[in-house]
């Protein structure tokens, strides 16, 4: 009796499914459409991507409509109505293809697993994210301006139409305002309307000063001379930073220097605790008496996840040494920085002891 119930309902279930599908066939209904709201938005508007870095901006708030989303950029001009287009130019723009994880073992194994692919510079994905890729240089796309005063004319404006089966919808008024590219950072000895060298912020209309990027921290480093710890702060900078291109490289290297006061070179292994096989994703160590130099893939670090050479969407890099102290006690003294360089070319790190040299003897 239960298995003759069973196919009993069985049988009227199927027989309903094959009424309905007939009837929406003979009467030729329509079929489900998705929903699109009214109140589509965005938090923001004004977007201001830094140029020659992948930026990603502002999520789409899609007020339970039904997704997926179709978005086209509509419209694009200056302020002052005049078309504009180069930031929706279609250039080759790297994109990985399988996942590094910091484990390569040559620049070639990561190239494998990245590939250039054309792609407008600046776009909109699947879940309503706009992004400016690193494609997108100051050659390409024209900053903001220079003397810091931005005019209406300056402004790029953009609508956006964004659709689904539900129907049609737009956000109108989008400003793009992308700033200058700047191929590094830290980077507070640049300015960033110019990308000329930064004033010194305590004496900022005085030109033989300037901004400098400072080590990440200082620990126990002694000066040679003074036999004080040497610091940094709003008045004294005993170690500074300068990021900067090099001549004579094959465009992937990447090398450390590091000067005495009288900007001669210190030789690099005098940092003995410093190590030099595990400080960076790199290849092909050189050692010198001026440099340590490897080959490396940019930007650096190559994506945001944490692996053994990079914290988050920093690469970072410790020097350090020891030296017995008084009482014969070791003393471990370093220094370091967490960097990006998002430029590719061959690139050197130099931290300048302006005031002291470092003490390397034993007390």
């Amino acid at each position: 009796m239960m298995s003759y119930m069973k196919y009993r309902v069985l049988g009227i279930a199927t027989g309903l499914f094959f009424a309905a599908t007939s009837c929406t066939e003979m009467y030729d209904l329509p079929a489900d459409k998705d929903f699109i709201s009214e109140n589509l938005t965005y938090s923001n508007k004004l977007l201001e991507p830094r140029l020659g870095m992948t930026t990603v901006m502002n999520r789409l708030n899609a007020d339970n409509s039904t997704l997926p989303v179709t978005f086209e950029i509509i419209n694009p001009r200056f302020g002052d109505g005049r078309p504009v287009g180069d930031f929706l130019q279609v250039v080759p723009t790297y994109e990985w293809i399988r996942e590094y994880d910091g484990e390569e073992t040559s620049l070639q194994e990561i190239e494998n697993k990245r590939q250039l692919v054309d792609k407008p510079l600046f776009e909109v994905d699947a879940g309503g994210r706009f992004i400016m890729h690193a494609a997108a240089t100051n050659e390409l796309v024209m900053p903001r301006p220079a003397d810091t005063v931005l005019k209406t004319q300056d402004i790029r404006f953009f609508d956006l139409k964004l659709s689904n089966s539900g129907g049609v919808r737009y956000v109108k008024d989008f400003q793009l305002i992308p700033w200058r590219e700047i191929p590094y950072e830290p980077s507070t000895d640049i300015n960033p309307y110019t990308g000329g060298i930064a004033p010194d912020p305590n004496a900022p209309n005085d030109p033989r000063k300037r901004a400098y990027i400072l080590p990440t921290f200082i620990t126990n480093v002694v000066g040679e001379s003074t036999n004080v710890p040497l610091i940094n702060n709003n008045q004294k900078k005993d170690i500074v930073v300068y990021i900067r291109p090099f001549e004579g490289g094959n465009g992937n290297k990447l090398r450390f220097k590091f000067l005495n006061r009288d900007s001669l070179p210190i030789y690099p292994l005098e940092f003995n605790e410093t190590r030099w096989d595990e400080l960076v994703h790199g290849f092909n160590k050189e050692v010198t008496a001026e440099y340590v130099q490897y080959d490396v893939a940019y930007p650096i670090p190559l994506t945001s996840i944490t692996t053994d050479y990079a914290i988050g969407d920093r690469a970072f890099v410790e020097f350090g040494y020891s030296r017995i102290g008084w009482g014969g006690t070791r003393i471990i003294a370093g220094f370091g920085l967490a960097f990006k360089i998002f430029k590719k070319g061959d690139w050197e790190i130099v931290f300048h002891f302006k005031n002291d040299n470092p003490k390397f003897d034993n007390e």
